[in-house]
């Protein structure tokens, strides 16, 4: 009695034989007829990159994107793959284009930028989450049970769970939760305060200051910070008025110079 072993259906079955094209596309100069042979590959192998594309439908891009994205990689595939290497095409491309959406994802479509570690660990977590929320009812898994399902640590948990909040950023002009009025996230923000610059640059000449002599710190403070004209400095310390701009003018080119040099 002879035994029915049973064939695992392949994702891809109908996948079409291109083979010998590939052995032609490959002997072929440059040219129309080599252009319009590899454009008859990328067209059989289209509906294969459709499907792929498929896989990732629902998380936030257009089924016609993800399509136009599949359909790069699956363009790169044809010209990169070697069919003397031994390997089924499908074996190349699958992961060629799957890859490419991919970068898709991380490169075009995360609007915070968001390490690719970080990235990693949301995709974990997302995945961990879905299995998990299909034997739940009623409740979100906790933390702990996320990390037992993805085998990761709980804080890895908590950030994978904050980067799922990073995909997309709320617009300024987005109405605050609770407001009748048109109270907008933009409304709830304060501006920089022009004082913040002052006590900036004053903290990065003070080392500077305190490097110059008594006498010309006196004459910055009398200046700049009790507001005394030239003139009035020149009467106090006995001194013309030409020499205290001299001073004002040296004592601050050296103060700029010492500044920009730290700043480098």
């Amino acid at each position: 009695m002879r035994t029915r072993v049973s064939a695992k259906r392949h994702p891809h079955d109908d996948a079409p034989d291109t083979a010998e094209s590939f052995r032609m596309l490959a002997a072929l100069p440059a040219g129309r007829r080599r252009d319009a042979l590899r454009e008859e590959i990328v067209e059989a192998w289209l509906p294969m990159a459709e499907r792929l594309a498929g896989r990732f439908r629902n998380r936030g891009e257009s089924s016609d994107d993800l399509r136009q994205v599949a359909a790069l990689g699956l363009v790169k595939a044809v010209d990169r793959y070697d069919p003397d290497l031994g390997n089924a095409f499908e074996s190349y491309a699958v992961p060629t284009i799957t890859g490419e959406i991919k970068r898709h994802f991380r490169d075009h479509m995360w609007t915070l930028h968001v390490p690719r570690r970080v990235q990693d660990l949301r995709n974990r977590v997302r995945f961990a989450s879905q299995d998990l929320s299909g034997s739940m009812t009623g409740r979100r898994p906790t933390v702990a049970e996320i990390a037992e399902r993805a085998q990761m640590s709980e804080e890895d948990v908590r950030t994978g769970l904050e980067a799922l909040e990073s995909f997309t950023a709320l617009s300024l002009d987005a109405e605050l939760p609770g407001s009748e009025d048109g109270y907008s996230l933009s409304d709830a923000l304060g501006s920089a305060d022009p004082a913040l610059d002052t006590v900036i640059d004053r903290e990065a000449v003070k080392p500077g200051l305190q490097a110059l002599p008594e006498r010309e710190r006196t004459i910055l403070y009398m200046r700049f910070f009790s507001d005394m004209t030239q003139s009035s400095i020149a009467e106090e310390l006995g001194i013309s008025q030409m020499h205290v701009s001299r001073l004002i003018s040296r004592c601050c080119d050296r103060l700029r110079e010492e500044v920009m040099h730290d700043a480098v």
